[in-house]
């Protein structure tokens, strides 16, 4: 078959983040490496993302921003692909099948609350199992399960292979709670971490549009133990050089496993919890819940447990490192293009 193009159609937004486009960009970079095309059907928040971390990606743009009419706009724009990858969890089985058009396509999914109607399944949660999906998947779809699929971005296997260069006892505490920043959560961890800093050092990541932006850059301003970075790209070294992370759960847990980085894991929305609880129970992350009345609490004692002993952080970093190895958007893109290529014979 010539060169197969595939269309990404990705949901985004002030509450749902960020995390559904960079783990769509690592699947779409690994399938343009094995020869393929890749457009983006834009919506425009997951538009301005683009802009910033995907400056050089095909898109097709639109206004729609409910899922009704981006379905609408995806069904339109179709015809002219091999192949759908769906990122955007507002979307079912009816709108699968309707933009598919018997058009090989794949789901990228952390939920198995609906109907899919898709040939292929994506669900890197660490408990994952195939019954999950009984019932909402056709009997002859494949499922990808599990974190050896988790969609990481190759810097961060690079910095797994050249060795963390986190120095024991250094206090870097790296602060990373999505883009979007959802109701202010990292000033709210800033403000429980830094009387409690002495010498260390808070390397703190935002987006543009966070509601926090405007008191970390004031207080980086006159704390030179606060260093801020907003939309960076070098989350990698960022992660590889950090003693503990204060990271949200979704796809950046992948990101600080891979780089075996120790981390309290706050929870921000129901669809994280249950992959957050399945990495606590594998000892690769401290989890408390920003929604729970007693958060405050509870991030305290879990932030000072774990700056208290480099035993655990050092078990922890072992059991995060053992879940993912950073390969899986090479084996997911290799899987949906071998689909895609039997479709066409």
């Amino acid at each position: 078959m010539n060169a197969p193009a595939i269309l990404f159609v990705v949901d985004g937004g002030p509450e749902i983040g960020g995390g559904h486009v960079l783990r769509s960009l690592t699947l779409a970079a690994a399938l343009r490496a094995r020869g393929a095309s890749t457009r983006f059907l834009a919506p425009p928040f997951v538009a301005a993302l683009l802009d910033r971390f995907g400056p050089d990606v095909d898109r097709l743009e639109t206004d729609a921003a409910n899922p009704a009419d981006l379905a609408e706009a995806a069904v339109a724009a179709a015809p002219g692909f091999d192949g759908l990858v769906y990122d955007h969890f507002r979307l079912g089985a009816r709108e699968h099948y309707r933009i598919a058009g018997g058009r090989p396509s794949l789901a990228i999914d952390e939920l198995a609350d609906r109907r899919l109607g898709v040939d292929m399944v994506l669900d890197v949660g660490p408990d994952r199992r195939p019954r999950d999906y009984q019932g909402l998947v056709e009997p002859e779809a494949r499922l990808l399960l599990g974190p050896g699929y988790a969609l990481v971005r190759p810097a961060f296997a690079e910095a797994r292979r050249t060795g963390p260069r986190r120095g024991e006892g250094s206090g870097l505490i790296l602060v990373s709670l999505g883009l979007t920043d959802v109701g202010g959560i990292t000033g709210r961890v800033v403000d429980r971490l830094t009387p409690r800093l002495g010498e260390g050092r808070l390397e703190v990541v935002l987006g543009r549009a966070a509601e926090s932006l405007g008191a970390m850059q004031r207080l980086a301003g006159r704390d030179p133990r606060v260093a801020l970075h907003v939309e960076t790209e070098a989350m990698a070294e960022l992660c590889a050089g950090a003693d503990l992370c204060v990271g949200a759960g979704g796809s950046s847990s992948w990101e600080r496993c891979v780089t075996g980085l120790p981390t309290v894991l706050v929870v921000l929305a129901d669809n994280q919890e249950p992959g957050a609880r399945a990495l606590a129970a594998a000892g690769a992350a401290e989890v408390v819940d920003a929604r729970s009345e007693t958060f405050e609490g509870d991030f305290d004692r879990a932030i000072l447990g774990l700056l208290r002993s480099p035993e655990r952080r050092a078990r922890m970093s072992r059991a995060a490192s053992a879940l993912c190895d950073g390969e899986g958007a090479a084996r997911v893109a290799t899987a949906f293009l071998e689909m895609v290529g039997d479709s066409d014979r």
